[in-house]
C-alpha cells in the first residue's frame, strides 16, 4: 500500500481550509473512534450523550460531531444512505489520518481508527423481533462495491459466499456477492442482548431489498432465499445499504470495524417498529455504553 509518490489534486481534493473534499473534515477535527450513522439527524442525537462537544461540521450529508465522553474522545459522522457514499466516507476518513496533507504522501507509521455504525435494518428471522438489535460478525455484499479493489479473498469468505451462491442461485447477472469478516474484538464487546450473524447488505431500498411497489423484480422470492441461507453456524440476520462496505474498506486499510443495527422491520413477519425512535434512541444508549467500557 506504500508508495512515496505524491497523489495528484484530482485524486485527493483538499479544499481551501485543508480540509478533504466530501466530508470537510481536517486531520485534528476527528477522533480515533468513530460512530457512522446514516442519517444526518441522527448525529445530534449520539453527540447529546457527550460531556463535550469540540466540533460540528457539515457538508452535504456529512454530518459531524467530535467530542469526548468522559476520557474517550468520539466522533459521530452521518454518511447518508448506501454503499456508494461509504467508499466516500471510509476512504476519506482514512486518507485523514494515514495521508500527510501537506506532501501529499502516505505516512510512514499507520493509524488505526474503531469504527462502529449504529443504523436500522429489517430482520431476516422470525425469532429476531421488531426493536431488538443485531451486531454484525460478517457483512455480505450484493452491491458490487468491493468487486472494484484488487484483494486476496480468504478460505472462509469463498467458503461462505460459494454456499451463498450455490443456496441461493444469486444470478450473477445482478451481482457478484462478497463477504468481509467484523472486527472481533469489537463484537466481544457486546454481548447477549445483541443477535449475531451475517448482514446483508443491498444497493438499494425497494428491488435490491425484494420490496414490489410499481416494477417486478428479476430475483424471484429474495427474502426466503436469505432467510433460508445457513452454512456451519453461520445464518443471516438482517439487511441494510452500509455495513458490506464499512467491512470490506475497513479490513483492507487496516481498521477495525463493527455494525450494530436495531430491528425496525422483521421482513419474515411483516412487522414494522411501533416506535422506531425510541428503539434508536436505545440501540444509542447501550452501544454507547458497551463502546465506552
Amino acid at each position: 500500500m506504500q508508495h512515496m509518490n505524491k497523489i495528484p489534486e484530482s485524486e485527493l481534493i483538499i479544499n481551501d481550509r485543508g480540509a478533504i473534499y466530501h466530508l470537510d473534515l481536517r486531520p485534528e477535527e476527528i477522533a480515533d473512534t468513530i460512530i457512522l450513522v446514516g442519517d444526518p439527524g441522527r448525529v445530534k442525537k449520539v453527540s447529546r450523550h457527550f460531556d463535550l462537544i469540540e466540533y460540528e461540521l457539515k457538508h452535504r450529508e456529512f454530518v459531524t460531531h467530535t467530542g469526548v465522553i468522559g476520557k474517550k474522545r468520539i466522533s459521530v459522522m452521518s454518511t447518508g444512505i448506501g454503499p456508494d457514499n461509504i467508499d466516500i466516507a471510509l476512504n476519506e476518513l482514512d486518507a485523514l489520518v494515514n495521508i500527510d496533507f501537506n506532501t501529499r504522501e502516505i505516512k510512514s507509521t499507520f493509524k488505526k481508527l474503531h469504527i462502529i455504525r449504529f443504523g436500522t435494518s429489517g430482520a431476516l428471522q422470525k425469532d429476531i423481533p421488531v426493536d431488538s438489535l443485531v451486531a454484525s460478525s460478517h457483512g455480505l455484499g450484493l452491491d458490487n462495491l468491493m468487486n472494484y479493489y484488487d484483494y486476496e479473498k480468504s478460505s472462509e469468505e469463498l467458503g461462505i459466499i460459494k454456499a451463498f451462491t450455490d443456496q441461493t442461485g444469486m444470478d450473477t447477472g445482478i451481482t457478484v456477492p462478497y463477504i468481509f469478516e467484523g472486527s472481533l474484538s469489537l463484537l466481544n464487546k457486546f454481548g447477549n442482548d445483541f443477535f449475531k450473524g451475517i448482514t446483508v447488505t443491498c444497493p438499494g431500498f425497494y428491488g435490491p431489498q425484494g420490496r414490489i411497489l410499481r416494477l417486478p423484480l428479476k430475483s424471484k422470492g429474495l427474502i426466503n432465499k436469505l432467510t433460508s441461507f445457513s452454512h456451519d453456524l453461520h445464518r443471516i440476520t438482517n439487511f441494510e445499504m452500509e455495513t458490506s462496505a464499512i467491512y470490506g474498506l475497513g479490513k483492507l486499510l487496516g481498521h477495525e470495524c463493527l455494525s450494530i443495527n436495531v430491528i425496525i422491520a422483521n421482513r419474515v413477519v411483516q412487522q414494522f417498529s411501533k416506535d422506531n425512535n425510541s428503539a434508536v434512541e436505545r440501540m444509542i444508549e447501550k452501544a454507547l455504553e458497551n463502546i465506552i467500557a
